[in-house]
């Protein structure tokens, strides 16, 4: 029985996280159980997803299964389109004696 090589990464936003496994195959992509197509119905939403692929030259050469809830080899060439960044914002904490992180209760001069 032949090894079939598998990357497992995530990826995460806010309190968003996206899991992905990346095995070798033909290029079929499922996203949350549902097929890619069905799941992006818009050719441009496709594209967003597909780029990375197209930019490394990989579209038909792995099977992606991919949980999304709430770079091997090629990094180099994925790093220099910007496809490689995690963007750190987070939700700011809610601070005590304040209603909210930056909002502050009225105040009362007299």
């Amino acid at each position: 029985m032949p090894e079939t090589q598998e990357f497992v990464a995530t990826g995460r936003r806010k309190t968003s996280v996206a899991r992905i496994h990346m095995t070798s195959g033909n290029g079929k992509i499922d996203i949350n159980g549902r097929s890619f197509e069905d799941y992006f119905p818009t050719v441009s939403l496709q594209n967003v997803v597909l780029q990375p692929l197209q930019t490394a030259k990989m579209v038909n050469a792995y099977d992606l299964s991919i949980n999304a809830s709430g770079g091997g080899n090629v990094r180099s060439t994925l790093k220099t389109e910007g496809m490689l960044r995690r963007d750190p914002r987070m939700k700011e904490r809610k601070k005590s004696g304040q209603p909210g992180a930056r909002k502050r209760f009225q105040f009362s001069k007299r």
